[in-house]
C-alpha cells in the first residue's frame, strides 16, 4: 500500500469535498475558504464554526487536539466551549473535513490533512508530525473477518529523544 504524503492544502480540502459531493470554490481567502468547505461538506457555517474553521484550517496543514484549538480560540477571543470546539471537530471530522489520529488511546489529535499518510509522534514533545515518505509501504495486511473491510489504516511510529 503506497502512502502519498506531501499534498497541497488546497487539495486535501478539494479531494474531502468530493466524498460529499460538492466542490468548493476556493479563492485563497481563509474566510471565503471555510464557508466553502463547510456548505459543500453539508453543513451549516454558523459563527463558531466559521471561527474555528479559519483557526483550523487558516495556517495550512496541521495536527490539533481540542485542547489545543479551545486555547487558539480563547486567546483569539472567540467566544466558544470546550464542548463546542470537541462537537466541531466531531462534525468536521464525519464531513471528511479533518482525520482524527489517536495516540495511546488517550490523546486525539485532528489533522487538517485527509488525505492517506501516516505520522510520527514525538513522545518528548507530544507532537504529531507527517511522515514524508510517499513510498512507505505495509508489506503483509492480516485477514480481514468476513463481513469486514478495511476502512483506512493508521500508522504512529513513536519516537523519543536517545538517551
Amino acid at each position: 500500500m503506497s502512502e502519498n504524503t506531501a499534498p497541497h492544502h488546497d487539495d486535501d480540502v478539494q479531494a474531502a469535498a468530493l466524498l460529499s459531493g460538492r466542490q468548493p470554490a476556493l479563492t485563497g481567502c481563509p474566510w471565503h475558504d471555510v464557508n466553502e468547505m463547510l456548505q459543500s461538506a453539508g453543513l451549516r457555517p454558523t459563527r463558531q464554526r466559521m471561527a474555528l474553521g479559519w483557526l483550523l484550517f487558516g495556517k495550512g496543514a496541521r495536527h490539533l487536539t481540542a485542547e489545543m484549538l479551545y486555547e487558539e480560540a480563547t486567546l483569539a477571543k472567540v467566544p466558544v466551549s470546550l464542548a463546542t470546539v470537541y462537537n466541531t471537530l466531531n462534525q468536521l471530522t464525519d464531513a471528511g473535513l479533518l482525520r482524527q489520529v489517536s495516540v495511546d488511546g488517550t490523546k486525539t489529535y485532528f489533522d487538517t490533512n485527509v488525505t492517506t499518510h501516516h505520522h510520527y509522534y514525538l513522545e518528548n514533545s507530544h507532537e504529531l508530525v507527517d511522515i514524508e515518505d510517499p513510498h512507505l509501504a505495509l508489506s503483509k495486511m492480516p485477514e480481514v473477518p468476513e463481513g469486514y473491510e478495511i476502512s483506512r489504516i493508521d500508522m504512529v511510529v513513536r519516537l523519543r529523544k536517545k538517551r
